[in-house]
């Protein structure tokens, strides 16, 4: 034992130092990633920062695997020229992934502060979430594209692809059809502006909600019950839609109530009229001259007779679509009291039959 020690006693000093090494370095790994978290966490209200546990991860992997290329070195010279080549690649990749994770991520937290600033100074804040999405992206393809300068197998597709021109058919060659279709539609949306962050927008009935983000793929809306509703920006590109927020936000919501043919159609529209100008969410729209000529708030008016009812519609003005909403809601709930009260027939469909048969009617009379 005493001649082994004595004949390795260089190679022995020289492992226990990378042990050493290697302890301290993940010691200090710990500590660091330690503090990060903790400002992380004050920063992001008490998410945890994914990116900063990644590159701890890799950073521990690199240091044990230095530690065991620093011991198979000194005690096996003939296995670690064989093993060489891997350590190295496998050194170069790690290396790569800490750098392109430590740049996506500073370039996140940048775009999170600009877009803080913008929402506090009452700016519009789409174009740079959308942009976010684009540099980060960016970002994680120019480190794939590097990793695979360690592949010769992979090292020419690499190399023209970071040359620029060969970037785009890359990404062409390699993404669906849709994909491509779902990031050029993104690209309309943030440079024509049909919608933003923020809006209030109609796809259907059953799609009313508001813009909550816009990334490379999809168009996120809350509607009003709290649900996400995910659409494909191919698809939102290609829609009619409403937006309630693009220009003048002011509504105007159409109040229909379809009555009897037996109900005074006059007071029904009388009726309309007060309860609409009557409801503190309503707002004067008439113009000047409007207003000359002694034009009502609230216009009615008899628009359609149907089958079995007669339609009367009100219409009125409101600051928003939120305001909208209230009133409609508020005013139906009223008129229906009003109508209950003052005799005003809310129709419903019904069918007159007429029996050309006497016989017939005489035996569905029988067998009632």
């Amino acid at each position: 034992m005493i001649d082994f020690f004595e004949t390795y006693k260089t190679e022995l000093l020289y492992s226990v130092l990378i042990l050493v090494g290697v302890v301290a370095l993940t010691f200090i790994t710990n500590i660091i990633h330690k503090v990060m978290v903790q400002r992380g966490l004050k920063r992001t209200e008490g998410t945890e920062p994914a990116a900063i546990n990644l590159i701890k991860r890799i950073l521990n992997s690199l240091w044990l695997v230095m530690g065991i290329m620093g011991l198979i070195f000194l005690f096996f010279t003939d296995a670690y020229e064989k093993l060489k080549h891997e350590f190295q690649v496998f050194v170069y990749l790690g290396i790569v992934a800490v750098i392109t994770i430590v740049i996506a991520s500073s370039v996140n937290i940048w775009f999170r502060k600009s877009i803080k600033r913008k929402i506090l100074a009452n700016e519009d804040p789409t174009a740079f979430k959308f942009l976010r999405y684009i540099a980060v992206f960016a970002v994680y393809t120019v480190g794939v594209l590097i990793a695979l300068l360690a592949f010769p197998s992979l090292k020419g597709v690499a190399q023209t692809a970071l040359g620029g021109a060969g970037v785009i058919a890359l990404i062409a060659g390699v993404a669906s059809q849709e994909a491509l279709a779902n990031l050029v539609g993104g690209v309309f949306i943030i440079s024509f502006k049909p919608f933003k962050i923020g809006d209030i927008i109609k796809l259907s009935d059953d799609m009313v909600g508001t813009v909550v983000d816009i990334t490379l793929r999809h168009t996120i809306i809350r509607n009003f019950e709290n649900k996400m509703i995910v659409v494909p920006n191919a698809i939102i590109n290609k829609e009619k839609l409403i937006n309630y927020n693009l220009g003048d936000v002011k509504i105007c919501e159409r109040i229909e109530f379809q009555i009897s043919y037996e109900s005074n159609i006059l007071l029904a529209k009388q009726i309309m009229k007060q309860v609409c100008e009557a409801h503190p969410l309503i707002i004067d729209n008439r113009s000047a001259v409007d207003i000359l000529n002694g034009s009502d708030v609230v216009r009615t008016a008899l628009v359609s007779i149907n089958d079995s009812t007669i339609t009367v519609r009100a219409w009125c003005w409101a600051r928003n679509y939120d305001d909208a909403f209230n009133m409609r809601c508020d005013i139906l709930e009223s008129v229906k009291k009003r109508f209950e009260a003052e005799g005003i027939d809310l129709a419903y469909p019904h069918r007159t039959l007429v029996f050309k048969d006497e016989n017939i009617f005489k035996n569905s009379a029988e067998n009632n």
